[in-house]
């Protein structure tokens, strides 16, 4: 609008205009612009902080009732008809609670009081459970209880990862059934568990037997918890694990971290309350019940003789402790000889002819060699716990021969008795022909040395694979790269490249190292066309490895472990799967036939580890053994454990093994000699005191002593063999007790022949001879040519005058002469020239002659 008398037209500022259509301040629309800003930009963490103050109040509001709440649900649950798990209390190291009727196990100190309570318990010794111990009687069977270590747990357990899982394989006898099973569990876990969320988890034979918490307050130490078994989860043959459920934070973890472990002491046991199962006497069912594989015990089986046993009884009763023997393998055997006295109970192995036989045994009618098992009576024909193998015949020629039927065909034998009409002669064995042994004239595939099934393993956390074998220890392996192995093998190829390998190991000595290859992502890689990947990502290989020669020993076993890295897939992102795989071809093979057999003796530990030089011939035909005068049960009780050790290194029984006395050695040139007794009992230990580093008279005892006791243990074995020290002293001394000591030396009566002498007297020097040669810690410090043996320490004062077993081709021989001696190689080259020289010269003078008269 325009007012009259403006002339320009322009609008009158003074007159009255709307609020809506006035221009805003710019200083106010500044204000509202940073207003709304800020109050956006707060908007987020405000509420965050509101909601944090909500939930802290909320928790603290019921913090009490979640607290009891979890406590409340990390309890020790049982599966099946028995009591729930018991509370787990801090263990203490000096003591271990035992059961009341279960057998007394070793402990670790004299009887104190610790958390579990005051109890008794026993010095811990090195004792080994025999099948002798039934452990505690009960109405209807008997109870005992068996450590980890027993079971062949040389080592704590140990659990790692968010599901890791370890543990031991037990069996019952096929005569008896579980009816009761509590396991003794000693155990430790991280600290950094979660309680809620953690626990331990007790499988037998894959059913969950009991679930254990891993409450925080206990985490670190060391507990114990009695854990009840259901024994309808108890076959034949089982295996108990302990698995770990871990983790350690409720986010993303990794399940390979560090801080998720558990360990099972193997001082933890099983106690077991078994019922017998009555069955009728059946020779079928041998060797049970005398010997039961199922058993993980040592095999103490009595021999009871009607009197003391003439040298034919005792090579029958040779015959069949080394049966026994072969059977018992890795358990070892001992069979106490008794003189008319048959144990009060238990099973025992009777020997008896139509003359003698031991008071209190009924012998049924005898028409030849006979073998019968029968029932245990008393006086009044009430039964006994056990039976008796009676091993028969009318004269002693007739139980030997029972004794071989017995050995070698006791797979035919049926009913309670039978009577062998007739038994024709063996086929002469072979030398290095033993079972057990490897064979050295041709290539062994790993197939005939385990089951398949033996050689695949599953995981990251598995096992080796583990293939026993026992060398003969006189192969001649100089200056050789070793043993070749052809090893076949399939792997699980790796997603990307890292750390996998395939580890091969003899015994604990590494080997050699291969590598386990990853899948090949570059056109270019060669082994993107050689490695040929199955549809299950797996892919095979064969490498040739040697095992170096002094590694393969007469008790040797192949260790390839399969190491497959953790793949690193990070935070978040996903689980590792244990879906890797390793398995070794059963037709690899390992060949021993191209190394000739020759040996330096004495070595002890070729005796001590393998029966050698005795075992090779496998039924021991090459071998005598000389009886102490007026013998004893102990003598007796040595010879058949020697017997028995020969069983378990050949895995055949020793038929033609000779037992002789000292006046009859003039007879026995042609053998190898073991000799048994004390001094003052045995007349070869002074009529020889020359030949050997030991001998003695009664109380009177000379030893030959060397360097070799301040060396370095097994320092002798260099590249020429056994290495040997001269004498440095030799004592005499006189005592009223002595050491048991092994010796070995070159027998008087025929070069290239042994003798080896077990020397010990009644008493204490007895049993640790006896004990020391069926300790599988003890047996690999037996070397040299002489070890002396004091509880479980042994001491190696001499290796002796060295002599040589075996046969090298003339070239091999010379070479190996030679090469110890530098001086007469160079001696041998001049003379090696200067006959070549007389042989041209007098060639080209024939020449020259011919050519002058031509």
């Amino acid at each position: 609008m325009l007012r009259p008398g403006n002339e320009q037209g322009e609008p009158d500022t003074t007159a009255f205009t709307p609020f809506s259509s006035r221009p805003v301040p710019r200083a106010l629309m500044r204000s509202l612009a940073c207003w709304l800003a800020l109050q956006t930009a707060l908007a987020v963490p405000l509420a965050s902080l509101a909601s944090a103050a909500a939930a802290s109040t909320s928790t603290s509001a019921t913090g009490t009732t979640n607290t009891a709440s979890a406590s409340a649900n990390r309890v020790a649950t049982g599966v099946g008809a028995v009591p729930p798990p018991g509370p787990a209390a801090p263990f203490n190291r000096a003591t271990i609670e035992q059961p009341q009727l279960a057998v007394p196990v070793p402990a670790f100190a004299q009887a104190a009081s610790g958390a579990l309570g005051t109890s008794t318990v026993h010095t811990l010794t090195p004792r080994t459970p025999t099948t002798a111990e039934p452990g505690t009687l009960v109405p209807g069977g008997r109870r005992q209880t068996l450590t980890f270590s027993d079971l062949g747990a040389l080592d704590p357990l140990q659990l790692r990862g968010t599901d890791g899982q370890n543990g031991v394989p037990f069996s019952v006898r096929n005569d008896e059934v579980v009816t009761s099973a509590v396991l003794h569990l000693i155990y430790s876990y991280s600290p950094s568990l979660l309680p809620s969320i953690s626990q331990l988890k007790v499988l037998v034979n894959g059913e969950v037997a009991a679930t254990l918490p891993v409450p925080r307050e206990q985490a670190g130490i060391l507990v114990a918890r009695d854990v009840s078994i259901d024994p309808r989860f108890i076959t034949e043959f089982n295996h108990l694990n302990v698995q770990l459920i871990g983790h350690y934070t409720q986010q993303c973890e990794d399940p390979s971290n560090s801080t998720l472990w558990a360990t099972v002491s193997n001082a933890s046991s099983l106690d077991l309350t078994y019922a017998s199962l009555q069955s009728k006497p059946d020779l079928a069912a041998l060797p049970a019940p005398f010997f039961d594989r199922r058993d993980v015990r040592r095999l103490e089986l009595p021999f009871v003789f009607a009197d003391k046993p003439s040298a034919a009884t005792l090579e029958a009763a040779g015959t069949v402790a080394s049966w026994f023997g072969s059977l018992s393998g890795y358990r070892g055997a001992v069979f106490p000889a008794q003189i008319d006295n048959v144990p009060l109970s238990g099973n025992a192995v009777v020997f008896a002819t139509s003359d003698q036989h031991p008071a209190g045994v009924k012998i049924p009618d005898i028409s030849g060699p006979t073998i019968a098992v029968v029932d245990r009576t008393d006086d009044h024909d009430t039964p006994l716990r056990g039976r008796l193998l009676l091993v028969m015949g009318r004269n002693d020629a007739e139980l030997k021969t029972a004794a071989k039927a017995l050995g070698i065909g006791q797979k035919t034998l049926s009913g309670t008795t039978a009577t062998i009409t007739q038994l024709n002669d063996f086929a002469p064995r072979k030398p290095y022909d033993a079972p057990n042994w490897l064979p050295t004239d041709r290539p062994v595939r790993f197939g005939e040395l385990a089951e398949a099934r033996d050689l695949s393993v599953t995981g990251y956390n598995a096992d080796a694979v583990r293939v026993n074998m026992r060398v003969p220890p006189d192969l001649f392996m100089w200056q050789t790269k070793g043993v070749p192995i052809d090893l076949g093998y399939r792997y699980t190829v790796r997603p990307a490249l890292d750390r996998s390998t395939l580890n091969i190991n003899v015994n604990d000595s590494f080997v050699q190292s291969l590598r386990i290859p990853a899948v090949a992502t570059s056109t270019f890689d060669l082994g993107r066309y050689f490695n040929q990947v199955l549809p299950d990502k797996t892919a095979a290989a064969r490498h040739e490895i040697y095992v170096p020669p002094l590694l393969l020993t007469p008790r040797s076993q192949l260790r390839l472990h399969f190491y497959y890295d953790y793949p690193k897939t990070g935070e978040c992102q996903g689980r590792v799967l244990d879906n890797v795989v390793g398995s070794i071809d059963p037709n690899s093979t390992i060949d021993l036939s191209g190394f000739p057999h020759y040996m330096a003796l004495p070595d002890l530990a070729a005796f001590a580890n393998g029966g050698f030089p005795f075992t090779r011939m496998a039924d021991l035909s090459e071998t005598a053994v000389i009886m102490p005068n007026d013998a004893n049960s102990a003598d007796f009780s040595l010879y058949l454990l020697e017997m028995g050790r020969m069983g378990a290194s050949t895995g055949y029984p020793v038929t033609g093994v000779t037992v002789a006395q000292a006046d009859q050695i003039d007879n026995l040139a042609d053998k190898d000699l073991l000799i048994l007794g004390s001094p003052g009992r045995q007349p070869l230990l002074q009529r020889w005191a020359k030949q050997m580093p030991f001998s003695g008279d009664g109380e009177s005892r000379n030893f030959e002593l060397s360097d070799v006791t301040f060396k370095v243990v097994d320092w002798w074995h260099g590249a020429h063999g056994v290495e040997r020290l001269p004498a440095r002293a030799d004592l005499s001394l006189v005592s009223s007790n002595g050491d048991a000591l092994i010796t070995g030396f070159e027998s008087p009566l025929k070069s290239n022949r042994s003798a080896v002498a077990l020397i010990s007297a009644a008493g204490q020097s007895d049993a640790d001879l006896s004990a020391a040669l069926l300790d599988n810690d003890v047996l690999p410090e037996i070397q040299g040519a002489m070890a002396v043996i004091h509880g479980r320490d042994v001491t190696v004062t001499s290796n002796g005058q060295a002599y040589y077993v075996g046969y090298l081709s003339p070239f091999a021989y010379m070479r190996w002469a030679l090469s110890s001696h530098p001086l007469l190689l160079v001696l041998g080259g001049l003379l090696a020239a200067v006959i070549i020289a007389a042989l041209f010269y007098r060639t080209l003078r024939a020449i020259a002659a011919r050519r002058l008269r031509d």
